[in-house]
């Protein structure tokens, strides 16, 4: 054990606790957020002695076109994570400035300030959602970045484009409006990312990690002005991108391979109406997020339902919300897992009418 002292912030750290950091054991997978549809690949590599592009000029003319935006307007990431760690680490002093969030929201945003030892401004959901702006902006006070999961994760919630533009306005040369866009293309006709051509003080992070179905590819993408985008390109480590994940990258972003993402996220959606409608039907559901993205959060009326599913070998996310601890995140899969929630569901019943 070693006798250094950590800084008082790390000494204190609660880490991040993802779906895959509980070594458990099971056969359907409905925990992570996950697309269900995995992508076979080909590739042939004979250049993996040189030090690849910092940012592989291929995937950025692909997602520029894709999100229509200018290249300039691209910074390709490390999952929608470091674009996170990076916007902390550029633009916030340590002990010094802070962060608004609206909880509950991803976690990784409250574990990457204090890694940074940076201040956190907790908001709620129900703040974001329903006051005026004038009021939010008050209540965001001196905070040097502003995160808005949108949609957020695990709620569901949507906040139009409308009121996003609208708080950026208001906080011109005070503080940075940050779009987490991870599940945008579950409701694509909602993004924000034109506000980035009228707004110098926002940004939208992106990922192909959830409809592109390459989570194990680690790949993210931060959307802003060139300005906002200049310190950060300093702050980023010199070869982010490995040449392997570039290529990778660069074939999910093909004009094939993006029609293809948008068949399959349709057919999620379709799937998602199917399991709150037998969400809706069971008794032992008491309340449902009908919100955005591939997932649906429910309360159950009891817990220890969701320790049933666990020995039946389906795997969910169980979360703590608003004080109670009987709330489930339900990853929306193929037909064959989300036929074992349903299967749950009617087993669930069986063993109330025998208790």
């Amino acid at each position: 054990m070693t006798n250094i002292a950590l800084p008082n912030n790390i000494e204190k750290l609660k880490a991040y606790s993802s779906a895959k950091s509980a070594k458990l054991t099971g056969t359907t997978w409905l925990n992570a957020n996950e697309s269900p549809y995995a992508r076979v690949l080909e590739m042939r590599f004979d250049n993996l002695n040189r030090y690849p592009d910092p940012q592989p000029q291929a995937v950025i003319d692909a997602y520029a076109g894709y999100a229509m935006v200018e290249q300039a307007n691209v910074l390709m990431t490390r999952g929608a994570d470091e674009g996170i760690e990076l916007l902390i680490r550029t633009y916030c002093e340590p002990a010094k400035d802070s962060i608004a969030i609206f909880t509950p929201t991803y976690g990784m945003y409250k574990v990457t300030a204090d890694t940074h030892n940076i201040a956190i401004n907790e908001l709620s959901q129900a703040q974001l959602a329903n006051d005026d702006v004038d009021t939010l902006t008050a209540a965001i006070g001196d905070a040097k970045l502003v995160f808005v999961c949108n949609p957020n994760n695990p709620t569901g919630a949507m906040q139009p484009a409308s009121k996003v533009a609208a708080l950026a306005d208001k906080l011109k040369g005070r503080a940075i409006v940050v779009v987490d866009e991870a599940y945008i293309e579950f409701c694509e006709e909602k993004t924000c990312v034109e506000l980035i051509k009228e707004f110098s003080n926002v940004v939208v992070l992106r990922t192909l990690s959830k409809a592109f179905a390459l989570a194990g590819l680690r790949v993210g993408f931060m959307l802003a002005s060139e300005a906002l985008l200049a310190p950060v390109r300093k702050v980023i480590a010199p070869y982010p991108v490995s040449t392997v994940v570039a290529q990778i990258a660069a074939t999910a972003l093909t004009s094939d391979a993006i029609t293809q993402m948008r068949r399959q996220v349709s057919i999620l959606n379709l799937a998602k109406k199917k399991l709150i409608q037998w969400l809706q039907d069971s008794e032992f559901v008491s309340a449902i997020l009908c919100g955005e993205g591939n997932f649906v959060t429910l309360q159950l009326t009891d817990k220890q339902f969701v320790v049933q599913a666990m020995r039946q070998g389906l795997i969910m996310r169980p979360f703590v919300l608003f004080g109670e601890d009987n709330w489930l995140r339900i990853s929306i899969g193929n037909e064959q897992e989300l036929k074992q929630v349903e299967n749950w569901l009617k087993q669930c019943q069986v063993t109330e009418e025998v208790l």
